[in-house]
């Protein structure tokens, strides 16, 4: 039974809209409040959003009401951003309009539509968007522009925020911004001069103050999701360039993103998959260097328990059961538009690596099902682990980055870490060319000495990424509740400020 504020939020939005959309009964508001990850918060009201009017009430009532709203659309996040137990918002799919440009280089979109069918639909023009997570089949554009999601090919260059080309916007008060509308952009102007201001003279201060912006600068040569998109202060002038990137990657904390504008890139036609094998990590982050300046679309790396995970599943090659111990495999793909160019690259590839002794030899296959099953390694990676889990355990999936040059080193430390407490079940994988990791691991927290060993494990990599490497807590997956209390770690406390003048910018009633 409601009561308090959120009784009288109810009130006041189900006068217009439809009472069968608002949910507040224990079972429906436990059944809808569940992301991907292993967090469990149970929400007050649970609504699904027909429009965007209903996005501008609810934003509007709840900041009245001082109640804190969260979005979600499809709930593939797995660091706990898109659960709550205030008010959970779904954008799902009845958001799924999108438009095409008549040459497929740029294409609007709802946040409904999974990337998947985005993609479906920009192939007859040879083009697809560039965030390419691993669930983009599932992810919708909501969740994948609110994370700044990359995935196994984008890395840096092709994200949401490189290829953003406009937004509209509901704002905390129940604003509509438009940034690819200049009539919008006027009247915007006029009501909100402050909010545009306060935003000019943030990124100003942030210009100014040289050692910060030099900061930013190098943080994001590598991948990283660790709280506000500082970077579109420095990237940008203009206001509303400045507000439509730090939109990208805020988890729905400074506005609800109602439909985006991306730049598409191209899909080539032609690809080849190779599954190296190297008797050790530190051999394939060798190869993984010299590879980053050959013509490779993606260099994934698989650590030897997660070729075990995966190496009983039907189709996968029966060579991987006889690997050594300390095998570790470089996933390894690249593409062009004709077949003569595919072959120069693959020569070009092997060429590059042509120093570093392998336990198989290197074979390219450019076949669909050959290369498809390989990549079927990678993609099995999580839910291989998830299904090998004990009753009562929950799969967890951590996502770091690393300078590049670091990695061999980086990978060893951290395997140590996991072994020393005690977490022989972990798997390492990850985008090598951007010296990005996951590692998978099951966790027990049904017991106050097993809180206490995650609790060491998220302590000793913190301190393993940040203060030797430099790296970032979160790469792709973006903060969440996962790594909320240690973003002021990684960046510092003056960074850290910046981000808060952020969210008091767009969400006042939050300070």
């Amino acid at each position: 039974m409601l009561s308090g504020k959120f009784k009288t939020l109810y009130q006041r939005l189900s006068g217009t809209i439809d009472k069968k959309r608002i949910f507040h009964d224990p079972l429906y508001t436990l059944a809808l409040g569940t992301d991907a990850s292993f967090y469990r918060l149970i929400p007050e009201i649970v609504i699904r959003a027909a429009d965007e009017n209903e996005i501008s009430l609810i934003l509007r009532e709840s900041s009245l009401l001082d109640i804190p709203v969260t979005f979600r659309a499809a709930g593939t996040s797995l660091s706990g951003q898109a659960v709550t137990d205030s008010v959970l918002v779904i954008a799902g799919s009845n958001w799924n309009n999108c438009h095409i440009s008549a040459d497929g280089s740029e294409i609007r979109l709802q946040p409904g539509i999974t990337g998947g069918r985005v993609n479906a639909l920009l192939l007859p023009y040879g083009k697809k968007i560039g965030p390419d997570p691993a669930s983009i089949n599932a992810a919708m554009i909501g969740g994948i522009t609110a994370n700044n999601a990359s995935g196994m090919c984008c890395g840096t260059a092709q994200n949401s925020y490189k290829t953003i080309a406009g937004m509209r916007l509901v704002l905390a008060d129940g604003t509509v911004l438009d940034t690819s509308d200049e009539q919008n952009k006027i009247s915007f102007r006029a009501s909100h001069s402050k909010l545009l201001d306060e935003i000019s003279a943030l990124a100003d201060s942030v210009k100014d103050n040289l050692p910060l912006a030099e900061r930013i600068r190098k943080k994001y040569k590598m991948k990283n999701t660790t709280g506000y998109s500082l970077n579109a202060l420095v990237d940008f002038s203009d206001p509303f360039d400045i507000i439509e990137h730090l939109m990208i990657g805020s988890e729905g904390t400074l506005g609800f993103i109602s439909e985006v504008n991306l730049k598409t890139v191209t899909e080539y036609p032609c690809r080849a998959t190779s599954l190296m094998v190297f008797p050790d990590i530190e051999q394939a982050c060798l190869a993984v260097s010299l590879l980053k300046s050959s013509p490779v679309s993606a260099v994934e790396l698989i650590d030897r328990a997660g070729l075990r995970s995966v190496e009983n599943e039907k189709g996968i090659p029966l060579f991987i059961r006889e690997l050594s111990n300390d095998a570790c495999a470089l996933l390894v793909e690249t593409v062009a538009p004709d077949k003569t160019v595919l072959n120069e690259n693959i020569d070009r590839l092997k060429q590059a690596i042509s120093t570093i002794p392998t336990e198989t030899d290197i074979r390219f296959t450019d076949i669909p099902a050959e290369y498809e099953l390989l990549w079927k390694i990678r993609k099995g990676l999580f839910p291989s682990i998830g299904a090998m889990r004990r009753t009562g355990t929950t799969v967890i999936i951590e996502d770091v980055a690393f300078p590049v040059q670091n990695l061999a080193t980086a990978t060893l430390d951290l395997q140590q870490i996991l072994r020393k407490l005690g977490y022989d079940d972990a798997v390492i994988f990850g985008h090598a060319l951007e010296g990005n990791l996951h590692f998978v691991f099951t966790q027990d927290f049904g017991s106050p000495r097993e809180i206490e060993r995650y609790g060491k494990l998220m302590s000793e990599v913190s301190d393993l990424v940040v203060n030797k490497y430099d790296g970032s807590l979160k790469a792709e997956h973006g903060t969440g509740r996962n790594m909320a209390p240690f973003v002021e770690m990684e960046w510092g406390k003056e960074a850290y400020q910046k981000m808060k003048e952020i969210k008091n910018i767009f969400d006042p009633s939050e300070y």
